[in-house]
């Protein structure tokens, strides 16, 4: 059974938050974690946080499976765009330049693993 865990209005961009998500998608949980721990982009907190939540929301909806990190991966990851907030700067001979500050939703789904392989 899969767990869910969102991280809504990010305030980063939706393409710098992506970069990061892609380093996770699809790994065990513990390999993820190293991964985050080691990454400098900022929103690797982001990711890292969200993750150690999903891993929360699985074993709170199964209280009778017993898996640790290792037991677990990934299996999906996307970013989406959210709320975008509009202002304006002040621009020479009277005019005004649009900013954009961007915000996304952050959506890590984590399994366990089906079939491990022992060696």
């Amino acid at each position: 059974m899969e767990a869910t865990a969102i991280l809504r209005n990010t305030p980063t961009s939706p393409r710098k938050m992506r970069l990061v998500a892609g380093l996770v998608r699809g790994k065990k949980v513990d390999i993820a974690k190293a991964i985050l721990l080691n990454s400098t982009k900022a929103a690797s907190r982001n990711v890292m946080m969200t993750l150690k939540s999903a891993v929360s929301n699985y074993s709170q909806q199964n209280p009778d499976d017993r898996v640790g990190d290792q037991d677990l991966f990934v299996k999906a990851v996307f970013v989406n765009e959210g709320m975008t907030l509009r202002r304006t700067l002040p621009a020479p001979m009277g005019r005004a330049y649009r900013i954009r500050k961007r915000s996304n939703h952050l959506t890590i789904v984590i399994d366990k693993v089906k079939n491990p392989v022992t060696k």
